[in-house]
């Protein structure tokens, strides 16, 4: 969507080129070694302030370093689903049952150390239960296990869930954001039984180390105000999501605070990379 905008205002192509591979750093390290003339930008996002500190020294390249912040564009809430037979129909009845069977609910995630992983682990260390993570290779199996309920809870980004819990198949019980979800407005946010409680899945634009600030001011304006633009705010809405608008310093303060944020989580929950 940003991508389009950008065609349009500067009346050439913008080209989105997929990158799998390492849970981001594949991408991240190509536009690290990519010229610092503007023309290489990287979508970054929760993944990258995770494995800042999940993989370490084995990564080649330094993302606080080697990437300049450009704009922010969306944050989306994760949001705790349980399968339908799950007794517990509210947070507060889900720690309850969680604490009274330590080591019994299995927490489902995309991957070890994925965002959703994430804020799983923080639930834990802030409620004060034990989950048992199961890790899989990716959202669709994890939620696959979840509808058979082999697995009893998954906090999930919002867009992947949304339409089984509006279909009536899996069951919403708060949102990891500080204010609710317009997509999903009946349900709470998790601060409201664990207070400080907060995860989101956010995204952004950066670029190589060493992009003039003229250029980066200039490609901030642009995002900034296709951020603005009323359809452009509805569309991200529908997705369960908000529209994240920064300066380019402000976007560094937000990444160097989501990076602290996630590694004492590693730390204190021991989590190693697969």
């Amino acid at each position: 969507m940003i991508g389009q905008r950008l065609q349009e205002r500067f009346g050439q192509p913008v080209i989105v080129e997929d990158r799998p591979g390492a849970s981001s750093n594949v991408a991240t390290e190509a536009v690290v070694r990519s010229a610092a003339d503007g023309y290489t930008l990287l979508s970054i996002g929760s993944p990258n302030v995770i494995n800042a500190t999940l993989y370490g020294s084995s990564l080649n390249y330094n993302f606080m370093r080697d990437i300049a912040p450009v704009a922010g564009t969306a944050s989306l809430p994760d949001i705790v689903v349980v399968n339908p037979d799950f007794p517990a129909k509210t947070v507060p009845e889900f720690i309850a049952y969680a604490k009274a069977n330590p080591g019994k609910v299995a927490m489902a995630s995309a991957g070890n150390g994925t965002s959703g992983h994430m804020a799983g682990e923080l639930f834990k260390m802030m409620a004060g239960v034990d989950l048992l993570h199961v890790a899989y290779r990716g959202g669709p199996p994890a939620v696959t296990d979840l509808l058979a309920g082999r697995v009893q809870v998954l906090f999930d980004v919002v867009t992947n869930s949304l339409e089984l819990i509006r279909a009536g198949k899996l069951r919403a019980l708060a949102v990891t954001s500080t204010e609710r979800c317009r997509a999903l407005p009946d349900v709470p946010v998790a601060a409201e039984f664990v207070p400080g409680y907060e995860a989101t899945y956010w995204t952004g634009f950066g670029a190589p180390k060493g992009v003039p600030a003229d250029i980066v001011d200039k490609l901030n304006r642009e995002i900034n105000t296709a951020l603005a633009d009323a359809a452009l705010k509805a569309r991200i809405a529908d997705m369960g999501g908000t529209a994240l608008a920064f300066s380019p310093s402000e976007f560094g303060k937000f990444i160097g605070d989501e990076t602290d944020k996630w590694a004492k989580v590693i730390h204190s929950a021991d989590i190693k990379a697969d």
